[in-house]
């Protein structure tokens, strides 16, 4: 882990729990629709049913992307060798650029494979996808937490986290093939998953073993 805290870090972290404190109301809304829809299919459509919620659902997962980028930064989730050349505020921008660069190739993935027929399934699966990442934050951050204060090695906390990141993403995986299942035979379930998950997946991981 870092021992130097950038000022832009510092900055973020405020700005987080600020968002946080403010969508806290909306996230004790949102508890129980997250519940049922991790372990029901039929909970993601009563969540999707309700605009209120669903409003609420896309507010807080937009929020929890910075925490989502900071503990990538400050755990070194994301750690090409290029980034040992660069000071502590240029990987925190770095970090954020891919980011970046990764929600916009889900966006064009999106778009480019959305169907032009039959397509309510395609997005109740990608809507999915903000619920998930709700749930994985709320996994992710209370472990950090509880490995900070019984001083867990960093070593050890990155196994943990990758270990958790990689089990919710394969419960989103079946839960999205669940939905487009609905629609679409499964070859093209199966496509679809490739398209729009596994290609995303795969180019930030390549792209920590590329930028040497």
């Amino acid at each position: 882990m870092l021992e130097y805290t950038p000022l832009a870090e510092k900055i973020l972290v405020v700005l987080a729990i600020v968002q946080g404190i403010i969508l806290m109301p909306a996230f004790i809304e949102l508890l129980p629709y997250l519940a049922d829809s991790l372990f029901r299919a039929r909970g993601s459509v009563a969540l999707e049913n309700s605009v209120r919620v669903s409003r609420n659902r896309n507010r807080v997962a937009a929020v929890l992307l910075l925490p989502s980028m900071l503990m990538v930064f400050r755990l070194r989730l994301w750690e090409p060798s290029v980034m040992d050349r660069l000071s502590p505020e240029g990987q925190l921008g770095a970090v954020a650029i891919v980011f970046v660069a990764y929600i916009l190739l889900r966006i064009v993935m999106f778009w480019v494979l959305k169907p032009r027929h039959r397509y309510d399934n395609f997005v109740l699966s990608h809507r999915a996808g903000y619920t998930f990442f709700i749930l994985m934050m709320i996994l992710l951050l209370s472990t950090w937490g509880i490995c900070r204060v019984f001083q867990v090695p960093d070593e050890a906390i990155r196994v943990v986290i990758f270990v958790e990141i990689c089990v919710v993403y394969a419960a989103f995986l079946f839960r999205r093939a669940q939905f487009l299942s609905l629609s679409y035979r499964p070859l093209r379930t199966f496509l679809y998953l490739c398209g729009l998950e596994i290609v995303p997946a795969a180019v930030w991981v390549v792209s920590a073993l590329v930028l040497k």
